[in-house]
């Protein structure tokens, strides 16, 4: 039970910070040597920060037809992840992927160019302003976050800040374009769930969807409080600590 509190609370943080849930996930799991991280609990945890999200913009998911032209937008970012994550997957890569050096180092280079994307003027908001180039450019740059320790808000909130979207905008750039991530990664994990016939679907998946949920929700709100006050050089800083303090114990 601690156990899956715990990873669900780690997921509801990370995954709509610029930190990286599935370095933290990983870290925490390896660390603590959970046994309870599965594909059925992964799904669970990813369910939860998909329902939180799409909580949080009931609004303009319920005002679909007048938000159809955002939405396309939106769903054609998550093409260029989806197909790289498929190659990577198909081609046994994505497990090479997920070790100590690539989330320190990964973790350090990125916190630099969101650093340096801090520093762009604000003036574009994503109302007026998200076209189709801005969705494409983020797109692409989104696929980076396959590696562990990029984080895909973090890097979906960098190229929006180097596009000249405002920090807010940035945020709700990279909160709209997580459900089609979100639900993509859901149903690959049943897809898999099912041929693999492991439905041990149990009382724990649903505390893990339950305290997802919870927390994924406060951490957007937490999140966009945040931002109309302090910029991003916070995460900068933890970010940078978590890679080196990673390095120091890969190098020790």
């Amino acid at each position: 039970m601690t156990e899956i509190i715990l990873l669900s609370i780690i997921q509801g943080i990370t995954e709509f910070l610029p930190i990286s849930s599935s370095a933290h996930l990983l870290l925490i799991s390896n660390f603590f040597k959970f046994d309870n991280s599965n594909l059925t609990m992964d799904l669970s945890l990813h369910l939860g920060s998909l329902l939180a999200v799409m909580y949080h913009f009931k609004g303009d998911l319920k005002s679909f037809s007048k938000n159809k032209n955002l939405f396309r937008k939106i769903i054609f970012t998550c093409v260029p992840t989806t197909l790289f994550g498929f190659l990577l997957i198909k081609f046994n890569y994505i497990d090479s992927l997920r070790n100590y050096k690539v989330i320190a180092w990964s973790s350090i280079f990125f916190a630099i160019l969101m650093y340096f994307s801090n520093l762009k003027i604000e003036k574009k908001n994503l109302k007026k302003n998200f076209s189709l180039k801005s969705a494409i450019i983020i797109g692409l740059f989104q696929t980076l976050s396959l590696i562990p320790g990029v984080s895909r808000a973090g890097i979906t909130i960098t190229t929006a800040r180097f596009l000249n979207f405002k920090r807010i905008d940035s945020a709700q750039i990279a909160f709209l374009t997580s459900l089609p991530i979100l639900i993509i990664i859901s149903l690959y994990n049943i897809q898999k769930i099912y041929f693999q016939n492991s439905m041990d679907i149990s009382i724990l998946n649903f505390i893990g969807i339950v305290f997802s949920f919870i927390f994924s929700y406060l951490a957007i709100r937490f999140f966009l409080v945040f931002l109309k006050k302090f910029n991003l050089n916070i995460f900068v800083a933890y970010r940078i600590i978590l890679g080196l303090i990673i390095l120091l114990y890969v190098y020790r």
